[in-house]
């Protein structure tokens, strides 16, 4: 976004912005579960783009289910099976819940 308060990607201020509303309408993401070391559980969520807050959503993510997480490769690792539990929230966060592929 630019100093003078106008975002370069759609052209409204910064406070009517809907870029990453937009953003999180059209992702199409997939969760899965990975087995790490010490057949450990993981839960991956990729196909979040950049457009969208991804810190803020790893943070929300981390807080409802109470598990730590990271994101990095352009994918969120949560500790732990969240398979269920995961749709249900990132449809809250605004995403939309057709485009949500639980595999």
């Amino acid at each position: 976004m630019s100093e003078s308060g106008i975002c370069p990607k759609c052209g409204l201020p910064k406070d009517l912005c809907i870029c990453e509303t937009m953003a999180r309408e059209e992702e199409k993401i997939r969760v899965s579960v990975a087995e790490r070391r010490f057949k450990k559980k993981s839960t991956i969520i990729e196909g979040i783009s950049s457009d969208v807050d991804i810190k803020n959503v790893l943070k929300e993510l981390k807080t409802k289910l109470a598990c730590g997480g990271t994101f990095k490769n352009k994918t969120i690792e949560l500790q732990g099976d969240h398979l269920k539990k995961v749709k249900d929230i990132l449809v809250k966060l605004g995403f939309q819940q057709e485009k949500i592929e639980i595999s």
